[in-house]
């Protein structure tokens, strides 16, 4: 049974010209011990899809329709006095900024205390103790030393190492990961993943991780969702998604990134930009920039599919029905 299961999640913001669909019709699973990465543009959806899972949509935004099922209890519809309990203990976060997650004012060892006390039962020396052993387990040096040290006493690496700490100390099923490694350097973002990957592997961790890099998706991520102006455009196994895209905003991502066996005079472009989610065109979103498209794109969307591998895509090239004709009109 999957861990997590999100089924037509639909997020909106009312704005002054008209409602922003920011997430919309969005469906997959997690199994427990996977890594789920999704990736895409900025304003794909990414970052508000992971925070409508953990219930952190800011007013007026809301979720506006669809489930989300945590080991078989949906979550999207409880109070939000039970849903604090279910963040941290069963759901855990790592944020992009460990600024804005870690207290300035506490230690790091009064964080993590307190974080563990909450969820589970533990005697101050007893979480002291498991405090000290997660700054260990994410590599802290001189964890009993450094425990009662303020965020501001370590680096930007060892300050998102403390967060993952406290995203892993209460033992949670599921880990939102949004863009943990964006804000360090390349070095640390090569620990950071392989911490990541070791964590999951040792504890049976379920991470979804969002993220613009698909250096860092290739690198940790067992599958892979492509989201493109709220939707998602193609999932699937990441080595498939990589090697074998089947959406031609895929494509084109995957064009964009350099290759280091062979050299190419000029990396691929996706011309124009992504359409503003106040003003999405009817069809296909993609079709106005898509070197593929015809008729049935401009006036039908799509939903996944399947494809002649194991990914799924949102692109009209893959339904059944599509005829030589079709093929004759692609633009």
């Amino acid at each position: 049974m999957p861990l997590l299961e999100v089924k037509n999640l639909r997020v909106e913001f009312p704005t002054r010209r008209g409602t922003l669909t920011a997430v919309d019709d969005v469906s997959f699973h997690i199994d427990p011990g996977e890594v789920l990465g999704v990736v895409g543009e900025s304003g794909a959806g990414k970052s508000i899809t992971g925070a409508a899972i953990i219930r952190l949509i800011e007013p007026p935004g809301r979720i506006a329709g669809g489930q989300v099922i945590l080991n078989g209890r949906r979550i999207d519809n409880i109070p939000l006095d039970e849903m604090r309990h279910v963040r941290g203990k069963q759901i855990g976060a790592i944020f992009q900024d460990p600024l804005t997650t870690l207290n300035p004012l506490y230690s790091i060892g009064r964080q993590l205390v307190e974080t563990m006390q909450t969820h589970l039962a533990l005697s101050d020396r007893e979480a002291r103790a498991r405090a000290i052993r997660w700054l260990e387990e994410v590599g802290i040096p001189g964890a009993a030393q450094r425990v009662d040290a303020y965020p501001h006493q370590f680096s930007g690496g060892m300050r998102q190492r403390v967060v993952i700490a406290l995203a892993l100390c209460a033992e949670p099923n599921l880990v939102i990961a949004d863009e943990p490694t964006t804000a360090l350097d390349v070095s640390i973002q090569a620990q950071v993943i392989a911490l990541l990957k070791r964590l999951c592997r040792e504890h049976g961790t379920a991470i979804m991780l969002v993220t613009h890099d698909m250096g860092v998706i290739a690198e940790t991520a067992d599958r892979v969702a492509v989201m493109y102006a709220g939707r998602i455009a193609e999932i699937g196994p990441v080595r498939d998604v990589v090697k074998h895209a089947r959406h031609p905003y895929t494509e084109g991502l995957m064009g964009s990134i350099p290759a280091l066996t062979h050299k190419v005079a000029r990396l691929t472009q996706i011309e124009g930009a992504m359409p503003r989610l106040t003003d999405i065109p009817p069809g296909c979103a993609f079709h106005p920039r898509c070197p593929k498209v015809f008729e049935r794109c401009r006036v039908e969307r799509p939903d996944l599919m399947p494809t002649d591998g194991p990914n799924l895509a949102a692109c009209w090239l893959h339904a059944p029905a599509r005829g030589a004709r079709e093929v004759g009109h692609a633009a």
